[in-house]
Parts: C-alpha cells; structure tokens; sequence
C-alpha cells in the first residue's frame, strides 16, 4: 500500500470511529440544558471534544452559576491543541489563511494521524483528511444526538466512546517499538490516572504532557552518540539461512 494511500486509510478509520462519539455530545449537552442550535455552535466554532464534555459536564453539574468554572475546564482542556500547533506547523507550512484553518483543525486525532506518516506529503494528507472528517463527522452527529435527546438513552451502552478510543490506540501501537516512547507512554498514563481524582479538568492532561518533556527533550533514554535502544520484536529479527544453501 502506497504512503498516500496508507493515510488516506488511517484518516477515515480514525476519523470515522472519532466522528460517531459525536452523538454522544450531542444528547448530552442537551440533556445538561443546552439548546440544539447550542450544542451545533458549541461543536462547529470550539470542536475539540475533550473541551466541549468537560463544558456541558460542569454546567450539568451547577447549571448556569457554574459557567465560569466550566469555561475555566474546557479552557484548561484546550490548551493541549496549542502544544500541537508547534508539531503540525512544518507540515501545514506557509500561508495565513491555511495556518489560521489548520488551527481550527488541529485536534488530538488530526496530530496523531498527520505525525504517524513517513512522509511529508502523506503527513499533509493525514493531517487535512482526518481534521475534515472529523469535524464534518461531529457536527453531523452533534446535530443528530441533540435532535433525538432522550430516544438514545444511554449513550455510553452503545460503545461509541471505546470505539474512539480503540482507533486512536490503533494509530499509537505501531510508534510504541522504542523504549523511550513506551516510557512516555506508561509514565503519561500513570500520571493521569493519579492526577484526574484530585485536580481540576483539564490539568491532569497538561501535567501528563510534562512526562514527554521530562523524558524526551534529555533524551534521557537514548544513547549518547548512537540510536535509541528499541524493543525486540519476533518480526525484527531475520529468518536463519536454510543449512544447505551458501550464502549470496
């Protein structure tokens, strides 16, 4: 499969299972006391969805006192997409107009997918396709959640949530061959789980990213002067030549 058409492949997996867990949004943030045009703006102008369920989650909560704090969360949420702004800003490359679009458009999924490729040209593809997927994907469900409320029930049977989830996990696993990533990885995960019981939304997500700059910007697994030491898969090491042929 070509480098174009491997993040074509990735773009619509990822950004198809992420679109879906739209409708969960959309119940809830009308269940939680928004109007429907309110949840479509909600998604189409902040559409990062971590910020926008971290919004409606607070509001729930405290009803329309508690705006401020809710604000304050999806804010802090936020935040993570300027971290990537730094990541995707030589693969968007030059231009105002598409930098200040590529900013709308860079989102957890749309990072990752871009990142992944080998390729300058597949990244540009990874990272558009699935921005735009998603974000017409999400709208689309926002709109069909917050139009059929109550009818869904829980959303959270349907799976749409470890669907997500599932893809993105998908995209990450084939990075995880080194040690210093799976270090990063165990180290975030650890962080967040014994963060998210005690701070507010938002900061167990940004105290977790200081794991990648603890480990990754010393290199502090890598070795001075030569490559990164890498885990042993049984697909790295080559076959041992038949015993009756010479070799070439």
């Amino acid at each position: 499969m070509s480098e174009r058409a491997e993040a074509w492949r990735a773009s619509w997996a990822v950004g198809l299972a992420v679109a879906a867990y739209g409708i969960s949004f959309g119940a809830l943030a009308v269940a939680s006391g928004l109007d429907v045009w309110q949840a479509c703006v909600l998604s189409a102008v902040m559409f990062s969805g971590g910020s926008q369920f971290a919004l409606i989650g607070v509001l729930a909560a405290g009803g329309a006192a508690s705006g401020p704090a809710a604000i304050a969360g999806a804010t802090l949420l936020g935040l993570r997409n300027g971290l990537y702004a730094v990541r995707v800003s030589p693969i968007v490359g030059p231009g105002w107009a598409k930098r200040l679009l590529a900013g709308h458009l860079t989102i957890d999924e749309s990072t990752a997918v871009a990142t992944a490729q080998p390729t300058l040209e597949s990244q540009r593809i990874g990272f558009w396709a699935t921005g735009t997927i998603i974000w017409v994907g999400w709208n689309l469900m926002t709109l069909a959640g917050a139009l059929l409320g109550d009818l869904l029930g829980d959303v959270s049977a349907y799976g749409l949530d470890a669907a997500a989830a599932a893809a993105f996990l998908g995209l990450v696993w084939p990075r995880l061959r080194a040690l210093q990533p799976v270090a990063v990885a165990v180290g975030a995960a650890v962080v967040t789980t014994l963060t998210i019981p005690v701070l507010p939304p938002g900061l167990p997500v940004l105290v977790a990213a200081l794991v990648a700059l603890v480990v990754g910007i010393p290199d502090l697994l890598g070795r001075p002067g030569g490559p990164e030491p890498r885990l042993v898969h049984h697909d790295d090491v080559p076959p041992a030549p038949d015993s009756g042929e010479s070799e070439r």
